[in-house]
C-alpha cells in the first residue's frame, strides 16, 4: 500500500483533487425525467395502492419457469437492441448480456453483475414466483439491463477509489497538522472513504435503471407501469433466511414509480434519452 504524506499547505489541492476525482465519477449517463407535478401525483396514489393490495398466490415452480421462459427472451432481444444504439460510440462494448435463473439464489432478488467480463443478468425463482404477471417479470429484467447500459460497476468503482483517495488524504492531512503523522489513519481514512463511495450515487443509478428499464420492457411489448408495481409492494427488506431480498437491494419509494411515469410519457411523446448534462 502507497501512503501518501501531506503537508498543511496541500490540503486545498488535496480537496480540489478529490472534488475532481469524485465528479467524474459520479452522475448518470441520461437525463432523468422531470417526474414532479402530476406524476409524482399518480405516483402517490399507485404506491399506496400498491402497498395495499393483498399479495398475489405465488406461481408453481413450473408456471414461473414458463413465465421466465416467455419474458428473458424478449427482453434479451429489446435489452440488446436498445444497448447496441446507445453504446453505438463505445468501441467493444459487451452488449450480450446472459440472462438466467440463478438456482442458487434462495431470496426473491435479481441482479446484474459481470463473470469474467461477461454481463449476466441473475434472477431467483422466488421472486419470478412472487411476481403477478409477465409485465412485472420483464420490469425487473430490464431494469437490471439498465445498469449494464449506465455503466454503473464501473462508475461505482471509479467512486470508490476517488472516496478512498479523498478521505485517505484527509486523515493524512489532520494527523499531520496535529504533528504527528499517523500512516494508520490514512489507511482507515481509505477504508471509510471508499465505503462512502460505493454507494454515494445509488439512488441516481437505480432511478436511471429504471429509466432505461422501462424502455426496454416497452420496446419488449410489455407495460413498465404495470411491471413497476412490483417495485412497490410492502414486502419484507430481508427474506425468510435472513438475506437481503429485492425490496432490500432495490428500495421502493413514491420516486420511483413516478420516474416509470414520466419516462413511459417520453416514450409515447416519441422522446429519446438525452444525455447527461
Amino acid at each position: 500500500m502507497m501512503v501518501l504524506r501531506v503537508s498543511r499547505s496541500s490540503v486545498s489541492a488535496i480537496l480540489a483533487t478529490g472534488v475532481l476525482l469524485t465528479a467524474s465519477a459520479c452522475g448518470t449517463t441520461y437525463q432523468l425525467p422531470d417526474s414532479s407535478g402530476a406524476y409524482t401525483d399518480q405516483a402517490r396514489a399507485m404506491f399506496a395502492e400498491a402497498r395495499s393490495a393483498p399479495k398475489p398466490a405465488p406461481l408453481s415452480t413450473s408456471a414461473a419457469q414458463a413465465r421466465f421462459d416467455r419474458v428473458a427472451p424478449r427482453i434479451r432481444v429489446a435489452g440488446q437492441r436498445a444497448c447496441q444504439e446507445l453504446t453505438a460510440t463505445r468501441a467493444g462494448f459487451n452488449c450480450n448480456v446472459d440472462i438466467a435463473i440463478d438456482p442458487e439464489m434462495k431470496q426473491p432478488n435479481a441482479y446484474f453483475t459481470y463473470q469474467q467480463r461477461q454481463p449476466v443478468i441473475r434472477i431467483s425463482m422466488p421472486l419470478i414466483k412472487e411476481t403477478a404477471s409477465d409485465d412485472e417479470v420483464a420490469f425487473v429484467l430490464a431494469h437490471e439491463y439498465g445498469h449494464l447500459i449506465g455503466r454503473h460497476i464501473e462508475k461505482q468503482q471509479q467512486q470508490v477509489v476517488a472516496g478512498a483517495l479523498l478521505a485517505g488524504a484527509i486523515a493524512g492531512v489532520a494527523t499531520a497538522a496535529a504533528g504527528n503523522y499517523d500512516g494508520g489513519a490514512v489507511e482507515l481514512g481509505l477504508g471509510a472513504g471508499a465505503a462512502v463511495g460505493s454507494i454515494a450515487y445509488s439512488k441516481a443509478y437505480e432511478l436511471e435503471s429504471d429509466t432505461l428499464g422501462t424502455r426496454i420492457s416497452s420496446a419488449a411489448g410489455y407495460d413498465p407501469v404495470e411491471g413497476a408495481k412490483f417495485f412497490a409492494r410492502a414486502e419484507p427488506a430481508r427474506g425468510a433466511g435472513g438475506g437481503y431480498s429485492f425490496w432490500g437491494t432495490h428500495p421502493a419509494d413514491e420516486k420511483r414509480v413516478a420516474t416509470v411515469l414520466a419516462t413511459k410519457a417520453e416514450i409515447d411523446a416519441q422522446q429519446g434519452l438525452r444525455p447527461a448534462q
